[in-house]
């Protein structure tokens, strides 16, 4: 994408935060759908002049991409927090409630008049909570909150592959992909599987 397109898209991103006043925090989660490892949230205070160009739904951009901005980010935020709840909390809670868990404990120390929420809502936090369905594609804020939360989750989950190398964790990240659910199947579950999640696929638990 050309420079100029992304000079437009940062624009837009940043036009829909401008709505909300005072100190803004971005939130947003990664890892509600894999078979294995944490659900990993961020919550994230940039400078309102913060115009970092990659800044995007961490969708959107490649491994390598995200590294390089998840520095940028890191180098410019005001605060960054990190919630997780680990698979067996997954399993007892589910995964709504762990993912809220997970935001209460990102946020816990945020200093914000307002939080942009990425589709989750009631969260109990100290500002104002506003809910963005899609909000990691359509929030400067939240876009961030994402990139963070994911380079966060994908550098675990590359560590976990060092330790159980038989499911392709570096690979598929936790998710259920055919290798995966070939692994579980010839394996059996792992300490970092979500026993309420696998018996879907695989029948067991």
């Amino acid at each position: 994408m050309a420079k100029m397109d992304r000079t437009e898209r940062i624009r837009t991103l940043k036009a829909f935060d401008s709505r909300y006043p005072g100190f803004l925090a971005g939130m947003d989660e990664v890892g509600r759908g894999p078979l294995a490892g944490d659900v990993v949230t961020a919550c994230v205070i940039l400078p309102r002049e913060s115009q970092i160009l990659w800044v995007d739904d961490s969708k959107r951009l490649s491994e390598y991409r995200r590294e390089k901005v998840y520095d940028e980010i890191m180098s410019e935020a005001l605060f960054v927090g990190i919630g997780r709840r680990t698979p067996g909390e997954i399993d007892t809670m589910n995964i709504l409630e762990a993912t809220k868990a997970a935001m209460r404990q990102a946020a816990a120390d945020a200093r914000a008049d307002v939080f942009l929420i990425d589709a989750v809502t009631a969260l109990g936090l100290s500002g104002r909570e506003v809910s963005v369905i899609h909000g990691d594609a359509n929030s400067y804020a939240i876009a961030a909150a994402s990139i963070v939360a994911k380079v966060t989750r994908d550098r675990e989950m590359r560590q976990l592959d060092a330790l159980y190398p038989e499911y392709g964790f570096a690979r598929n990240k936790g998710y259920g992909t055919a290798e995966h659910i070939a692994a579980l199947r010839k394996y059996g579950p792992c300490p970092i599987h979500r026993r309420s999640f696998i018996s879907h696929f695989t029948g067991k638990s």
